[in-house]
């Protein structure tokens, strides 16, 4: 399983979960340690500020308890995903369809070798790639309002 955050700017942290390991809340925990981590280091501004936010799917592990508990106890403020929007998720509607495009038709012999480039994938992003997502993400986000919570597909004009 890949595991990535970004921002406007781009990658803020990514990694594979090991092999056969299950995404239970509290492994979902370490991860969100090592993501503060990597913010802090990052995006010092963001950390020092304390102005940066969560946005997440609704999997189990992340509206587990123990999950909510380290949130909190940890000043993470949440964005939290309404149910059944796949298109309101960016890394559904951008990053994923992306990299699954550029890796289509390819055999790996080994997990290592898609890690490796899965991660190639990511570092031809630009910094303009997630800019422009953010823009489509608002524009979902106005869209999913205009139509008063009502389900939409994709990106087609609004009649």
């Amino acid at each position: 399983m890949f595991i990535v955050y970004f921002d406007i700017r781009g990658i803020v942290h990514h990694e594979f979960a090991p092999q056969g390991r299950a995404v239970n809340a509290g492994f979902y925990c370490s991860v969100l340690s090592r993501l503060r981590e990597d913010i802090r280091r990052t995006r010092p501004e963001l950390w020092c500020a304390g102005n940066w936010l969560l946005h997440d799917d609704n999997a189990p592990s992340h509206r587990a308890l123990v999950t909510r508990e380290f949130l909190a106890h940890n000043s993470i403020i949440t964005l939290l995903q309404p149910p059944y929007s796949p298109d309101l998720a960016p890394c559904d509607f951008f990053l994923f369809p992306k990299m699954k495009l550029q890796l289509k038709g390819r055999r790996f012999d080994t997990a290592e070798k898609i890690q490796r480039e899965s991660q190639n994938v990511l570092g031809r992003l630009r910094e303009q790639d997630f800019k422009h997502t953010f823009q489509q993400w608002q524009q979902r986000w106005d869209r999913c309002v205009a139509a008063q919570g009502d389900y939409f597909e994709g990106d087609a004009a609004q009649t």
